[in-house]
């Protein structure tokens, strides 16, 4: 039957969130939108596991005031655990995902190390045309997490607020990061976002080692040019600076967005443009000879002022299943570095896979690589090559056998000592109630 014209015209003109969603937008740090589900029950977990691990780095006080820095393997126990999952209401949604885990190693050097990694998400709406979102991810962690996959408890891409909470040392790091914005629905195609962000990341126990924090703002535009399709422009600018020392970077970032949805899994989604970047950091200098003679010193401190444009850009490509979702991404962005190199331009490939949907097992796999360049405190490249592997089968409605491997290659051209190769691997049984196999985090 053929609808009144009157009709369609209504329709049409009804508030988006009330008709097909459309393709997640990456830019607005968007997780798949047909992993959106109305509800996942809460779900803890505790496992305990045997595991050895290679790398232990450390950086080490010596008893002559010197700093050292440690690589030693070890074997030991580690009991995990967390909980995650969703709840809906009738305009608002909460997601978490928290983990952690406690490592003991017989090695006395590297006793013991805890860590957390938590995720939530908070939607609401407020009326038919804005919706307040919150995402959070905050870690405490003494190890460096594998690359982060899209979770099926919160409602955006970690990737998308994600500062990596430890990089080659085992010294205990703070990681908070928090975005809040509002989503204002003008039509059924129009729409604007305006969002600020917070960023803070405090490592410990580390002579060399510089904390960060950061905050900025986001504002875009987004036009559904049908269904499937969205197209946008994004405004971006974030601050950020470093303890300790005379460091501090300025971003502003213009770049154009466009999603496609293929069918009802598989989407495309990403932005691309340009960032300017101005950076202040202090740099040591040598005197001339005149003046060096004249005070004793033969160098001196300047503040080096540098600023330059780079190309940037984030693309994500997913299939998303009924419990579980693949992914591949690209970036290549701007980051305020690792602790030891500060502000760097940073080009990263991952993929990711995770599924939960056989009878009696579950099975995840990541890969990623990165090439990272300073641009402030010392110039040089860095960068790693990391994969990971995990399953678990459930043997009982309680238990579940474990295993998980992790790999990661420390590459510089420019520093000899930053190559190196680590690896984990763990063997437990979890418990956790369900009647589908546990996903390993």
């Amino acid at each position: 039957m053929r609808l009144p014209w009157p009709l369609v015209m209504a329709v049409s003109a009804m508030p988006a969130f009330a008709q097909y969603a459309g393709p997640a937008i990456l830019s607005r740090g968007d997780a798949p939108a047909a992993m959106a589900s109305p509800q996942v029950d809460f779900r803890p977990f505790a496992d305990i596991s045997g595991t050895y691990t290679t790398g232990l780095s450390g950086l080490v006080a010596g008893s002559q005031g010197t700093t050292t820095l440690g690589n030693a393997s070890s074997g030991g126990i580690q009991v995990s655990f967390g909980v995650s999952g969703t709840h809906s209401w009738k305009h608002t949604k909460l997601g978490l995902d928290y983990g952690g885990s406690l490592s003991r190693y017989t090695n006395n050097t590297y006793g013991g190390y805890l860590n957390q990694s938590f995720l939530l998400s908070l939607s609401h709406q407020f009326t038919p045309h804005v919706t307040f979102s919150l995402r959070n991810s905050a870690s405490i962690a003494s190890q460096p997490f594998a690359s982060p996959v899209l979770p099926q408890a919160v409602t955006f891409d970690p990737t998308a607020v994600y500062n990596p909470p430890t990089d080659f040392y085992n010294n205990r790091t703070i990681s908070l990061n928090s975005q809040a914005g509002l989503t204002f629905q003008k039509s059924a195609r129009l729409s604007f976002n305006l969002s600020g962000l917070g960023s803070l990341t405090e490592r410990q126990g580390g002579v060399g080692l510089f904390s960060a924090t950061g905050a900025g703002a986001n504002a875009d535009m987004q036009y559904r040019l049908t269904s499937h399709s969205t197209v946008g422009v994004v405004y971006s600018y974030m601050h950020f600076e470093y303890h300790g020392t005379f460091n501090a970077t300025d971003v502003q970032n213009v770049s154009g967005s466009y999603a496609f949805r293929f069918s009802r899994g598989l989407e495309f989604t990403g932005f691309g443009g340009f960032s300017q970047v101005e950076a202040k950091f202090l740099q040591t200098v040598p005197l001339d000879p005149a003046l060096a003679a004249l005070i004793g010193l033969t160098n001196g401190v300047v503040i080096n002022y540098s600023a330059g444009y780079h190309p940037t850009f984030n693309v994500r490509l997913s299939r998303s299943f009924q419990r579980g979702v693949a992914s591949l991404s690209s970036s290549y962005v701007v980051t305020p570095g690792n602790g030891l190199f500060l502000t760097s331009t940073a080009l990263n490939a991952s993929a990711g896979y995770n599924f939960t949907g056989l009878k009696l097992w579950s099975l995840g796999l990541a890969a990623s690589y990165t090439q990272a360049n300073s641009l402030s405190n010392v110039t040089g490249s860095y960068g790693d090559i990391a994969g990971g592997f995990s399953a678990s089968r459930q043997i009982s409605h309680l238990l579940h056998l474990t295993c998980s491997v992790n790999a990661m290659q420390y590459r510089s051209a420019s520093f000899v000592g930053y190559n190196r190769l680590t690896y984990s691997a763990n063997l437990g049984v979890a418990v956790s109630p369900g009647n589908i196999p546990l996903r390993v985090w």
